[in-house]
């Protein structure tokens, strides 16, 4: 038994297998686009990661700071003191010892006292 097909049925199924060829193209197209943009994204992921590792290192010392900043507090302080010692002390002082002495004339040269 011989099965024949009508001209219209052969272009019909070479339709069809042309067609399912695109269908594969457009499908391996999609699938390679899927794979590149993976790797884009798992190589973004990895720099956020080495980024994050990076701050952990740079934050490690953090421990030192509320120690640091009681150390600043006490040097302001200290600071403070003398500040406002030096600012009563300067105010006990009479203002004519605080101004300074105006500077003596030179002296002749003895040539000219002589004659």
């Amino acid at each position: 038994m011989s099965v024949a097909l009508s001209s219209a049925e052969t272009t019909y199924w070479w339709v069809l297998i042309i067609l399912g060829f695109v269908v594969v193209l457009a499908v391996a197209a999609l699938l390679s686009l899927l794979v590149y943009l993976v790797t884009i994204i798992d190589r973004r992921v990895a720099e956020v990661r080495d980024t994050l590792r990076r701050i952990t290192e740079n934050t490690a010392a953090t421990t030192l700071i509320p120690q640091t900043a009681d150390g600043v507090d006490a040097v302001l302080a200290e600071g403070l003191q003398h500040h406002l010692f030096l600012g009563r002390a300067l105010a006990a002082v009479p203002a004519a010892a605080a101004a300074p002495a105006a500077p003596a004339a030179p002296a002749a040269p003895e040539s000219e006292v002589r004659r």
